[in-house]
């Protein structure tokens, strides 16, 4: 059986054809490799590849076929600068791509694909950048997310103490009506989405939740953390 030639350049250095024809395999590609199984290979060729780099992968089935999304937790770059983000997020996808195949034609509408790939700057990037270059509102990082998790109780109280500039709901206090894996409903009722454990900071007194991104890196929610009495 002869073996099916793969691309010597990357994804984003090949180019269609003058029929439309766009034809790439990369020197990764393993068929039949498992979604789980390539997720695992791909986040661990990138934090390979990027020195200091923290990435986490995870793949999507639908009807269409599948994802892989790479969310970028750490790295030392500086990528709050457009032109910077791009130039990374596009290394990123061509190493993604290099454990897969596409083969499509845009004057047909036509794609076919080992794979669709996402590459995504996510809140814990920005949480980390703004605390390398000096965070407003501290919080010394003392129980983690999960002990938050466990601690927190309905009838709690979190009063908002800092936002960003407009922020309507600014000085109101509102209690805990339940707590769930990923959020916590209040009163009102409106929601507080829990963030990954590396935007989120709490001293059991206060909490910090970031949420910033690539104009405002440092924007965070800071709650002061009202218990109700045992």
């Amino acid at each position: 059986m002869t073996d099916r030639p793969t691309s010597a350049r990357l994804y984003s250095q090949t180019e269609s054809d003058a029929r439309g024809n766009f034809v790439y395999e990369g020197d990764l590609h393993r068929p039949g490799l498992t979604l789980p199984g390539l997720t695992s290979e791909i986040e661990r060729h990138l934090e390979g590849m990027v020195a200091g780099g923290r990435f986490s992968v995870r793949g999507e089935s639908f009807a269409g076929g599948r994802k892989v999304i790479v969310d970028v937790l750490d790295v030392p770059a500086d990528l709050s600068l457009e032109e910077a983000r791009h130039r990374f997020e596009t290394m990123l996808r061509d190493q993604v791509e290099r454990f897969g195949f596409t083969r499509s034609n845009i004057l047909q509408d036509y794609m076919t694909c080992s794979f669709y790939s996402d590459v995504r700057i996510s809140r814990s990037y920005w949480a980390v950048l703004a605390s390398r270059n000096g965070s407003a509102n501290p919080v010394a990082s003392t129980m983690p997310l999960a002990a938050f998790k466990r601690a927190v109780r309905p009838g709690d109280q979190l009063r908002l103490v800092a936002a960003p500039a407009g922020h309507r709901s600014l000085g109101t206090v509102r209690s805990i009506v339940a707590v769930r894996s990923a959020d916590l409903v209040l009163e009102g009722p409106s929601y507080l989405t829990l963030p990954g454990a590396r935007a989120f900071a709490c001293d059991g007194t206060h909490v910090r939740i970031a949420i910033g991104n690539e104009r405002r890196p440092d924007d965070h929610l800071l709650y002061e953390w009202i218990r109700q009495a045992a």
